[in-house]
């Protein structure tokens, strides 16, 4: 076939899509340039009395921000490029710019000027980038509780590549110095990001100690006021959770989750609940376990083991 016929099929091609769009646009059966046009306005209108704010953070932006957050926490791992002038100074400009647009959800300043609200957003980024090096010291020693703490870990750098508990906890640390600073959404959309890629659910208000593990983490849940010591290690499928939202807003702002004391581990499936419940030092609680209530220190939890009932068949 020559380009000629090529050419020639191609535009017979464009014409019949023309064509069906003209079918489309006089159809009875069908909708109309009008309708469509009636419909997008009603589909653009906001389900919310006071409509969307004039500028929302970025989704994409903002697991980017992550992403690059975690090149600089563990320089050379995630690209060739370690970090310098040039890319802290894009990170920065990146991060400002997405704070200057969360700024707008403060429920203290509503009506924040735009000067107002790029002055709070670099005194932020300051705080920030100040406190990255404090962060990258606690990362350090999640990464050393992993190798201690699993026999099938092989190396430092199999760790942070390859497991998702480091990946969850490292964005929630640094999600949660963004929320100490009282910044809005953007540590939440961080946090879920992190949700997302590994299944571990923890909230940026949450605070983790030293030489936190997260061993195989898929399903795991903590919750916003929960307080987790240091040398804690937690399974698949444990949830630190609340007792009952059921006051909903009411309870913005009360301890709603557990403690948790230095040295503890918590096995699979096991559920701790209530602001009130503190797991004393030293404790194991064991798989599948439901717990509302405090633990003393040095104490081991576990359910009965079941009866088992063997047949065999003849």
């Amino acid at each position: 076939m020559s380009s000629k016929d090529m050419n020639d099929n191609d535009m017979s091609s464009d014409d019949m899509r023309n064509n069906d769009m003209n079918d489309n646009n006089t159809n009875s059966d069908g909708m109309n340039a009008e309708q469509f046009d009636s419909l997008a306005k009603m589909l653009a209108q906001s389900n919310f009395e006071n409509g969307c704010k004039s500028g929302n953070p970025d989704k994409k932006k903002v697991c980017a921000l992550a992403n690059r957050l975690l090149e600089i926490i563990f320089p050379g791992y995630f690209t060739e490029e370690k970090p310098d002038r040039k890319s802290v100074e894009e990170l920065y400009s990146l991060l400002n710019s997405q704070i200057c647009l969360a700024l707008e959800f403060h429920s203290e300043k509503p009506s924040w000027t735009k000067e107002e609200k790029e002055a709070e957003s670099r005194r932020i980024c300051k705080k920030f980038f100040e406190k990255l090096p404090d962060v990258k010291k606690l990362v350090k020693t999640d990464i050393e509780a992993a190798y201690d703490g699993d026999p099938a870990a092989k190396s430092y750098e199999e760790i942070i590549l390859a497991y998702p508990g480091i990946t969850a906890s490292t964005i929630s640390r640094i999600a949660h110095e963004l929320y100490l600073l009282d910044v809005p959404i953007i540590p939440r959309m961080m946090t879920e990001y992190a949700h997302s890629a590994t299944g571990i659910d923890i909230h940026p208000g949450a605070v983790l100690g030293k030489y936190f593990f997260i061993d195989h983490g898929t399903g795991i849940v903590i919750g916003e006021t929960s307080v987790i010591g240091d040398h804690v290690k937690i399974y698949q499928g444990v949830t630190i959770g609340a007792l009952s939202t059921r006051g909903g807003q009411k309870l913005a702002g009360v301890k709603r989750h557990p403690t948790i004391e230095n040295n503890v581990t918590i096995y699979s499936g096991a559920s701790v609940l209530g602001g009130k419940t503190v797991i004393g030092e030293n404790s194991v609680i064991g798989g599948n376990v439901f717990i509302t209530s405090s633990i003393p220190a040095n104490t081991r939890v576990s359910n009965k083991i079941p009866e088992l009932d063997y047949k065999t068949e003849q």
